[in-house]
């Protein structure tokens, strides 16, 4: 019994572009993609942000030595941690005034000459009462150079009470002022530090877009011919979907040798009973 076989073929200009997309899909993809191009990348430190984390290295501790003056300044011994009057005595004297010593001796030559103007004035009566080298005036000579001494002590004293009190108060102001600094240049250093810091951020995002900018520019275009491919194959299946079939082959295959055979004896068999009105003789040749 002979075969046939009926297919529908697509009209051969689409046989012809499934072919030439086949061939394309192969070479395309027998050629790795070279992902290096396209790696991830991070953009490095900025200058700015380098010298923020330098200066942050050496702010630390930066107020010390501030402090250390400002002990010294307090009269503290760097030995002990102790106030002492030794080290009152060395912080303040830097702020004694230079003048001071002159100031002194003018007031007290001020103070004996107006002295020797006083005794002269004692003696002066004396003579005037006629008791001059009496006890009288001895006396109030006496008194009065007692008097004269005490007075011109308290004088002195007070002269060097002022001064030390000026330089104890300058030193106070000196020792606020290093504990100021100790807290103003951190706080300084700190605002430097931030301010390189976003500066340097900046810079270093703006890096960073460019490389992904990059990146993704190489990405594109390794991937420009795969993406070009995916839709000349959208286009090829939606061409093959909906463009109709074209025409119909039909193929009838050729008897084997055993098939004719079987053929002619079906023929003869049913001519002979045809006209003799006898079984077929060759049935028991063929079954």
């Amino acid at each position: 019994m002979a075969v046939q076989e009926t297919r529908t073929l697509p009209a051969p200009f689409i046989e012809t572009i499934g072919q030439d997309y086949a061939k394309q899909l192969t070479a395309l993809t027998a050629t790795p993609i070279n992902t290096g191009t396209f790696a991830p990348q991070v953009q490095g430190q900025d200058q700015y942000q380098k010298d923020a984390y330098s200066l942050a290295g050496q702010g630390i501790g930066s107020y010390q030595p501030f402090l250390a003056e400002a002990q010294r300044l307090g009269g503290v011994d760097p030995s002990t941690g102790q106030v002492t009057a030794a080290g009152v005595t060395a912080a303040q004297q830097p702020f004694m005034s230079p003048y001071q010593s002159q100031i002194i001796d003018q007031s007290l030559a001020e103070f004996d000459r107006q002295k020797q103007i006083r005794e002269q004035g004692i003696s002066d009566q004396a003579t005037m009462s006629g008791n001059l080298g009496g006890g009288r005036e001895g006396v109030q000579l006496a008194e009065y150079g007692a008097q004269s001494d005490r007075e011109r002590a308290l004088l002195q004293s007070g002269l060097l009470q002022q001064g030390f009190n000026q330089a104890q108060q300058q030193a106070g102001l000196a020792r606020q002022n290093q504990l100021g600094l100790a807290g103003l240049v951190p706080q300084l250093q700190t605002g430097d530090i931030s301010l390189l810091g976003q500066i340097g951020s900046t810079q270093q995002a703006q890096g960073q877009a460019q490389l992904d900018a990059a990146r993704e520019t190489n990405r594109m275009a390794a991937m420009e011919p795969y993406d070009r491919m995916g839709f000349y194959g959208s286009g090829v299946t939606g061409i093959m979907g909906g463009y109709p079939g074209q025409y119909q082959f039909s193929s009838v295959p050729n008897p084997t040798p055993l098939q004719t055979a079987l053929g002619a004896g079906t023929t003869l068999a049913g001519i002979y009973g045809a006209v003799s009105g006898k079984s077929n003789p060759l049935k028991g040749i063929f079954g």
